[in-house]
């Protein structure tokens, strides 16, 4: 092998975060959809649950984790031997829910959880964090690492007005990174994009920064049934219109 060969540098992947102000707006699920529409693509996908104190990742696709996240960060076991093929294509690094130890020094952990999963950009096309939602300095900096940052909201007010506080400190903490915003539970694709218009026009006028629309996904019944029977939507109900926009979504940002 010459040496130009030699010194190739090693293609990386993308480490993409999806976030939220606040729970209940569909992040977690949002999360699994699409790391299983990039994987029907033929991308090889790594979705890791980062939030480090009520991880269920695993628990939203019925996932037995007999390896998690923690037995990774303190080196009981590889990220090869802890992340698990789901049968719908993609690889999921469990976290641990109710760990005391990891949210009582979640910035620590948070930390070694970056490094980690930068070094998996080298094995994965697209590794996928599911950050908890909130706005503590864990969750900022594992937003702040991501090379494209989802933050997902709905059109309620106090939905709007916690996404704006993510994208806000977010500006701050990585300046010039990429970020965008996924609407979801709309009435209808118009909805959607006037939800998209108010948060935008905040970030404008108060942030001098423009964050465009990912994706808008529409409020779907069959969504509450994939999820009651822990099983992706886009294997139980392939062709629901919440799975046809996540698709959308999915052409939109490998396009």
């Amino acid at each position: 092998m010459s040496a130009a060969l030699s010194h190739s540098p090693v293609p990386r992947g993308r480490l993409l975060g999806i976030a939220s102000g606040k729970g209940g707006v569909g992040k977690t699920w949002f999360a699994v959809t699409l790391a299983h529409a990039l994987a029907r693509t033929g991308r090889r996908v790594l979705l890791a649950d980062g939030d480090l104190g009520l991880a269920n990742v695993d628990v939203q696709i019925g996932l037995s984790a007999s390896c998690d996240l923690d037995a990774v960060l303190v080196g009981r076991a590889t990220l090869a031997q802890a992340a698990q093929r789901h049968p719908a294509g993609f690889h999921v690094l469990p976290g641990r829910s109710g760990s005391g130890a990891m949210a009582h020094a979640a910035l620590a952990w948070s930390e070694r959880l970056t490094a980690l999963l930068r070094g998996a950009t080298a094995e994965w096309d697209d590794v996928l964090l599911d950050i908890g939602a909130g706005l503590d300095p864990a969750a900022r900096g594992l937003a702040a690492a991501c090379d494209t940052l989802l933050v997902v909201a709905t059109d309620e007010p106090t939905s709007l007005t916690d996404a704006y506080a993510v994208l806000k400190l977010h500006g701050r903490d990585a300046p010039g990174r990429d970020a965008r915003v996924v609407v979801n539970m709309a009435a209808d694709p118009a909805a959607g994009a006037r939800t998209h218009a108010t948060l935008a026009r905040a970030c404008t006028n108060f942030l001098g920064r423009e964050v465009p629309l990912a994706g808008v996904i529409r409020r779907d019944a069959k969504v509450r049934d994939a999820i009651r029977r822990q099983t992706p939507l886009l294997t139980r109900h392939p062709n629901a219109p919440a799975a046809e926009d996540v698709e959308t979504l999915c052409r939109g940002l490998l396009g």
